[in-house]
């Protein structure tokens, strides 16, 4: 383990409360557990996340991302995915920085500076020695909270540019861009989470992209590793977790508020989702307290 990624664990580990802090910087936060979880839905927001210490495994559609120290990805659009930490204890928790992603600066790289060709979209990475160095710079702000202010929009602005020269660069690039694919893409995805509980024409969805259908179920798929229709039944999924955690009780009236027609529908596909029916997942996470940790970058 390098001397940087020693530091940044030290950092994060004295500034870490609880499962997730968020920090004084600005748009950065830390992810803390001293224990491996079980499988967790979420919606990822547009985030980079780079693990300082422990490995994670999460299921994006049909690929998946295995996280060990030291390497990072790039959530461009919200995504829902399948999160488990594989280790974590006490002695070695496991440590990760989140940094929401903020597109105008990302836009302002745009004309002067051309991201490297990236591969895999759904690869982790390794963060290089250029991206630990300014990452280490960041987080050593913790501990002299007054020059935030000045030099963390310029660190940000370092990070942002290492992030547009690595393997992800190309995918930062168009999520910037007001007519780039991910961009156009994003549009859709948050109108489908707007209407969750609605049906979709996948043709509508395309017009809204200003793209073909052939070229919007491409593009859709590439950015989020699942069809539209595949996107919109894991967003209600996970509304419907949230729905069951905060008011135990009626499934069916949970159903057919998240746009479900068949409560026995339902049933099986959340079942399949989450691994017990509606009631008794709900039952089992408020028993072991795993509710919090939903939130677990």
């Amino acid at each position: 383990m390098s001397e940087v990624l020693q530091e940044l664990i030290a950092i994060a580990g004295r500034h870490a409360h609880g499962r997730r802090t968020k920090t004084a910087i600005p748009r950065v936060t830390i992810g803390r557990s001293e224990v491996a979880t079980s499988p967790l839905p979420e919606l990822c927001q547009p985030t980079v996340l780079f693990v300082l210490q422990g490995t994670k495994s999460v299921l994006i559609g049909d690929r998946t991302l295995a996280y060990s120290a030291g390497s990072c990805f790039v959530y461009a659009v919200e995504t829902p995915a399948t999160s488990q930490l594989i280790q974590a204890s006490p002695a070695h928790p496991y440590l990760a920085i989140a940094f929401a992603l903020d597109i105008e600066v990302i836009a302002t790289f745009l004309i002067d500076h051309k991201p490297m060709i990236g591969g895999d979209d759904f690869a982790t990475y390794p963060a290089d020695d250029d991206l630990l160095d300014a990452w280490r710079r960041m987080l050593r702000l913790l501990d002299r909270p007054a020059e935030i202010p000045v030099l963390g929009p310029m660190l940000e602005r370092e990070i942002v540019f290492r992030l547009l020269q690595g393997p992800q660069g190309a995918k930062l690039r168009q999520l910037a861009r007001a007519d780039g694919r991910l961009s156009q893409i994003r549009r859709t995805t948050a109108w489908i989470r707007a209407h969750y509980d609605e049906p979709i024409d996948v043709r509508e969805l395309a017009a809204l992209a200003h793209m073909s259908s052939a070229a919007f179920h491409r593009h859709f798929k590439a950015a989020t590793a699942m069809s539209p229709l595949q996107y919109q039944k894991q967003v209600r999924l996970l509304e419907a977790r949230h729905l069951m955690l905060a008011q135990p009780g009626n499934a069916a009236r949970v159903a057919f508020s998240v746009g479900y027609e068949s409560a026995s529908q339902f049933s099986r596909e959340y079942a399949r989702q989450f691994g017990l029916p509606p009631a008794r997942d709900a039952a089992r996470l408020l028993a072991r307290g795993e509710a919090a940790t939903l939130e677990i970058d």
